[in-house]
């Protein structure tokens, strides 16, 4: 698995066991930041990934400009591979990695401009991740599923399918 663009475009990425995670595939990543280019501006803006799984989400967002990336992970052996993976980016001092429940990290966590939440599709935590996310997100809150989700109190900005999967992007009415 390689970074589709910026900085740091075609460095390889360390994958932890598909058979515990499904990174998102670049298509699809390369598709979620060219939409939020022409959205936002990336440089000053923080970007967090609840669910960090191969960590590729957060890696991008550093390639490609944002000035704050943390990811959280609750698997240790994933977390571990996240770990070597963002070691090389480190001298940036501009990525943090948290191990633990996202439900319960990010509630303690400042606010993020945008936010990627891609929790395992039938865990049953969309909506408690989208009530924490629409607390601490000052921007877009990026939301990727396979099932309906209760989307009350946000304004879908834009949806795109890519086969069985969403991408959404939703802005949090207050």
């Amino acid at each position: 698995m390689n970074i589709t663009a910026g900085k740091y475009k075609g460095q390889k990425i360390l994958s932890p066991d598909e058979s515990i995670t499904r990174p998102t595939l670049s298509k699809v990543r390369m598709s979620v930041f060219n939409t939020l280019q022409a959205m936002i501006d990336f440089e000053g803006t923080s970007f967090l990934d609840m669910y960090s799984g191969s960590g590729i989400m957060g890696l991008e967002a550093l390639s490609r400009g944002f000035s704050r990336v943390v990811m959280v992970e609750k698997n240790r052996k994933i977390y571990n591979v996240i770990k070597s993976n963002i070691k090389k980016y480190e001298k940036d001092n501009n990525i943090r990695l948290f191990l633990g429940d996202s439900l319960k990290v990010c509630e303690k966590l400042e606010p993020f401009d945008i936010i990627y939440i891609d929790p395992p599709y039938f865990s049953g935590v969309y909506e408690k991740s989208l009530e924490i996310a629409s607390k601490i997100c000052n921007g877009i809150i990026i939301l990727e599923h396979v099932v309906d989700v209760d989307l009350t109190g946000f304004e879908v900005l834009k949806q795109k399918k890519y086969g069985d999967k969403c991408i959404t992007f939703l802005k949090h009415n207050t």
